[in-house]
C-alpha cells in the first residue's frame, strides 16, 4: 500500500505510466472499444466498472501532459458527425481538463485514424464506460 497515490492507479497501471517517457502515449478505452486487438502484446489494463471520467482522474492525477505538443490529448471522432462531442468527451473535459494548467487541447481524430494511433500507445486501459466514444490518447510530458 502506498500513500496519497488513487486506489485505480493499480502496480500494473502505475509500472507502465512510470516507464513512460516524453512523448509516448497510452490509451484510455471505453467498453465497447475492440481492447484486445488494439493493444497485441501490449500490456491491456481492465478497469471493469469504472467510467474514463474517473479512470482519467487517477491517471492524471500522477501523469504530465505534453505542453510541447499543441493536442496533448486525443479523442475519437463520431462517425458521421465529425463536428460532435460525445458526453464522455464532454464531461472529461469540463469536469477534469478544464481544471488543469495549462489546460490542454483535444484533437478529435477519424475513427479509423484513432485505431491506428492506439496501436502505437505503450499499452491500452479498458474501462466499464458505457457511453459511445469514451475513449482517449494521452500524451506524456515531462515533469519540470
Amino acid at each position: 500500500m502506498l500513500k496519497n497515490l488513487d486506489p485505480l492507479l493499480t502496480p500494473e497501471l502505475l509500472r507502465v505510466l512510470a516507464a513512460m517517457g516524453h512523448g509516448d502515449v497510452i490509451a484510455v478505452a471505453d467498453a465497447n472499444f475492440p481492447a484486445y486487438s488494439v493493444a497485441g502484446d501490449k500490456p491491456l489494463i481492465h478497469l471493469a466498472g469504472v467510467d474514463s471520467l474517473r479512470t482519467l482522474q487517477a491517471i492524471l492525477s500522477v501523469l504530465p501532459l505534453d505542453t510541447f505538443d499543441d493536442e496533448p490529448v486525443n479523442t475519437m471522432q463520431v462517425v458521421g458527425d465529425a463536428q460532435a462531442e460525445p458526453e464522455a468527451v464532454r464531461r472529461v473535459r469540463e469536469q477534469l481538463l478544464a481544471r488543469l494548467d495549462p489546460v490542454p487541447a483535444i484533437r478529435s481524430i477519424e475513427r479509423h485514424a484513432y485505431y491506428a494511433e492506439a496501436r502505437q500507445a505503450v499499452a491500452v486501459v479498458l474501462t466499464g464506460e458505457t457511453l459511445p466514444y469514451g475513449n482517449f490518447l494521452l500524451r506524456k510530458g515531462v515533469v519540470f
